[in-house]
């Protein structure tokens, strides 16, 4: 069934206002996979905050056109999935190297970073990229280290002042 022209106006609209506010984009190649796999695989991306759509590569082309994701042009061959993270830059490609592993089907083409077209094989890297919540947390530790080793330094002094102490009293116990 052919799309008419507003359909397809409407399909480069909605996939061009997810690329803009995306923060990474991930394409695959998802011939193969079966309909319960992509039912599978759309639940997982809603539940980490992951837009993914199939889109014919001339709308995707359109789409993604005076975004950091135009550099993605010449990916668009064959059936294209793609996947925008709407919440961290590694949840895309979380996904998608997950689901390769669970579907065989599935093959990553490409994904894009801040307007730079990475390999497919730079999925791991990306993956591993931490959540905001785990993002903070480093930054966190990070800021608190030196007042947790200034305070047990301090805490330090007096606790060794005790145990000298309590040597000499020990000390004089066992003389007499």
């Amino acid at each position: 069934m052919a799309l008419q022209l507003e359909q397809k106006q409407q399909i480069v609209a909605e996939v061009n206002e997810m690329a803009a506010s995306a923060l990474s984009a991930v394409v695959a190649d998802y011939r193969g996979l079966t309909v319960s796999e992509m039912t599978d695989m759309r639940s997982k991306a809603r539940d980490n905050g992951v837009y993914l759509r199939v889109v014919r590569n001339t709308l995707a082309k359109r789409a993604v056109e005076g975004t950091d994701y135009a550099c993605l042009d010449e990916v668009f061959v064959g059936p294209s999935l793609l996947a925008f993270s709407q919440e961290d830059p590694g949840s895309a490609a979380r996904l998608l190297k997950d689901c390769a592993k669970e579907y065989d089907a599935l093959e990553v083409k490409a994904l894009a970073i801040g307007g730079e077209m990475l390999s497919a094989d730079q999925i791991d890297r990306v993956a591993k990229l931490p959540t905001l919540d785990e993002a903070r947390a480093m930054l966190l530790a990070v800021m608190q280290a030196p007042v947790v080793k200034l305070a047990r330094t301090l805490n330090e002094v007096p606790g060794k002042l005790v145990r000298t102490v309590a040597a000499v009293r020990d000390q004089k116990q066992a003389e007499s």
